[in-house]
């Protein structure tokens, strides 16, 4: 059965694209779709799904921009009649303005993280708490940025980016994707692990930019690790929906159409345009996927990769996962001897995974005691139930190991 709510949530990117289009005004506009997506909710369980729910959210949703305009006495009388030429026009069934929507929030005027925090909040599904963990930053602050943006472009004209601007957009427009796919692949909260149509979406409207712009090197490049890292979801999940980390996956179950694509899109793009942090990013997860066997890793390469982007796009992130690469080459011991150079970093206070890196590297140092105590505190940390069982199951194992060897 249609999940009526869900469905009519999908189909507030077009709206809104619409409204934009139509009215101008971004907040105003988005009031206008979320007064129509509760009307929605409320009315078609009751009277049952509209033959087109996009033309009925478009009709109410215009229906309010009006009413609101009209009490709105500070209005030009212009826009109240441009307002009024098709409130009811209804969208064709192929017509998607979700990328249109998404560039149209990329406005010059706003700085680059407020065109994302906006676009991911708006367009991309994702609410503030998870945009803030996925900026590394306090709530508040995401919900501030969000706020200001909002009022900066209150009363701006939405027109199509021309060719001109267009590449000036795309770098916002790229990380949104990425941000999208990265909540999608492994959510930040709650009882699954994926949320496989965040995943979809994000790599759809990622093929249809990269169409846009052919020539664009990290628009491939972000598709190809989109690609590349998609490939193996299949194999992340036990039946129960239990996290499998990279090195126990069977490998025979990635999708190996599309580590085909991505790593011949990642080889053309990456000797044809400027190299930038999405193709480098590619080319790890490409290596990963073309080891048969974990033991095949090729993690001199790898890491030779990550020294390259820490020094072109340096993060907290790329600094931890890059740690796992210099343990495996280099030995535990001096990956923990950088962790602790890096774990004073603000945005890393209170994140689980430098406490599962540390937890992970004390297990490979030999140090199961230390080792189960941070994996218990990463525990605590998360909020996705998956990887909560999944860091909990470590630290009774290794709890266990130390244990035994004790007596």
């Amino acid at each position: 059965m249609t999940d009526l709510g869900e469905l009519a949530r999908d189909l507030a990117p077009r709206v809104l694209g619409i409204l934009v289009r139509r009215y101008g005004d971004f907040a105003a506009c988005e009031d206008a779709v979320q007064e129509a997506l509760v009307d929605a909710v409320t009315q078609w369980p009751a009277d049952g799904m509209p033959d087109n729910p996009a033309g009925w959210l478009v009709t109410v949703a215009s229906r309010r921009r009006i009413a609101a305009l009209r009490s709105d006495q500070a209005r030009s009388r212009r826009e109240l009649t441009v307002a009024l030429l098709d409130p009811a026009a209804e969208p064709g069934p192929a017509e998607d303005d979700t990328l249109t929507v998404m560039l149209l929030c990329c406005h010059p005027l706003l700085t680059e993280p407020s065109q994302v925090a906006l676009t991911l909040r708006a367009v991309g599904g994702l609410s503030t708490a998870e945009i803030a963990r996925a900026f590394l930053v306090p709530e508040p602050a995401v919900g501030q940025r969000i706020s200001r943006a909002k009022a900066k472009l209150a009363g701006v004209s939405f027109l199509l980016p021309v060719a001109d601007d267009l590449p000036g957009r795309v770098a916002a427009l790229n990380r949104v994707l990425y941000l999208v796919f990265n909540e999608g692949y492994t959510a930040s909260s709650g009882p699954d692990l994926h949320r496989a149509g965040l995943t979809a979406e994000a790599i759809r409207l990622t093929r249809q930019l990269r169409d846009l712009l052919p020539e664009h090197g990290e628009t491939a490049g972000l598709l190809a690790l989109m690609l590349l890292t998609e490939a193996r979801r299949p194999a992340r999940t036990e039946p129960d929906g239990a996290l499998v980390p990279l090195g126990d996956q069977d490998r025979s179950r990635w999708d190996r159409r599309l580590i085909a694509e991505g790593t011949d899109l990642i080889t053309r793009t990456i000797t044809a345009a400027p190299v930038g942090p999405y193709q480098l990013q590619a080319a790890i997860a490409a290596v990963h996927d073309e080891a048969g066997r974990a033991e095949d890793t090729d993690w001199a390469q790898i890491l030779a990769l990550y020294d390259h982007l820490a020094a072109l796009a340096p993060g907290p992130m790329i600094t931890l996962n890059r740690l796992v690469a210099v343990a495996m080459v280099h030995g535990p011991r001096r990956a923990l001897t950088e962790l602790d150079a890096v774990a004073g970093d603000p945005s890393l206070a209170g994140h689980h995974r430098l406490h599962a890196i540390r937890a992970h590297l004390l297990d490979q140092a030999g140090d199961q005691a230390a080792a189960a105590g941070e994996y218990r505190l990463a525990a605590r940390l998360t909020l996705s139930l998956p990887e909560r069982r999944y860091l909990e199951s470590r630290a009774s194992a290794v709890g266990r190991w130390f244990r035994s060897g004790c007596r």
